[in-house]
């Protein structure tokens, strides 16, 4: 379903838009999601409404690494400080709220939903990368925070276009609105 509207408290959440995660080859080019990005933080600012920056991030000696036995391994040492920095692109820091996370989905383990509920907000809007890991956890956490949920389709990718395809066809549908940066931005103008 195409998004219909923004509810007057909405935030906008972006995840993962960091240096180290823009440099991944990507199904969508990375600088075209990351220009989205930006856009509609410059429309949320200009709008006085918070703007959510995550950042996947660990501590130097990576102790706080995401363990589990899979078939597929993660990381085995925390990226340099670097990888997890914003590009200037989004623009200077101000009044943005930054979440550092250190699991797939923004909510786990941070204070996500406690910034948001403090500051009234009762929908997101999300985009970012990767479509099928950060922002589907995150979109799935929401809706079952009871958010109003919207994912933006031209600002979010992901490293593998199956996947990205399962998240845009099959889950989002079914927990959120779906929307381009342009229809954002319109919406936030009325």
């Amino acid at each position: 379903m195409p998004a219909t509207t923004l509810d007057e408290r909405t935030a906008l959440v972006l995840i993962d838009l960091q240096n180290g995660i823009l440099g991944l080859p990507t199904v969508h080019p990375a600088d075209g999601v990351l220009k989205n990005g930006a856009t509609l933080a410059d429309a949320f600012r200009a709008k006085g409404l918070p703007v959510v920056r995550v950042r996947v991030a660990w501590s130097p000696d990576g102790g706080d690494l995401p363990v589990s036995r899979s078939a597929t391994p993660g990381l085995t040492q925390a990226p340099p400080a670097a990888f997890s920095e914003f590009p200037d692109e989004l623009g200077p820091l101000g009044d943005d709220i930054v979440i550092t996370k250190r699991h797939w989905g923004a909510f786990t383990g941070t204070e996500l939903d406690l910034q948001l509920r403090r500051r009234g907000v009762t929908q997101i809007v999300l985009a970012g990368i990767s479509s099928s890991i950060g922002v589907e956890s995150t979109a799935r956490s929401a809706f079952e925070l009871s958010y109003h949920l919207t994912v933006v389709e031209d600002a979010t990718t992901d490293t593998d276009a199956a996947s990205h395809e399962h998240s845009f066809g099959k889950i989002f549908p079914r927990i959120a609105e779906l929307a381009t940066t342009e229809e954002i931005v319109e919406l936030l103008g009325r």
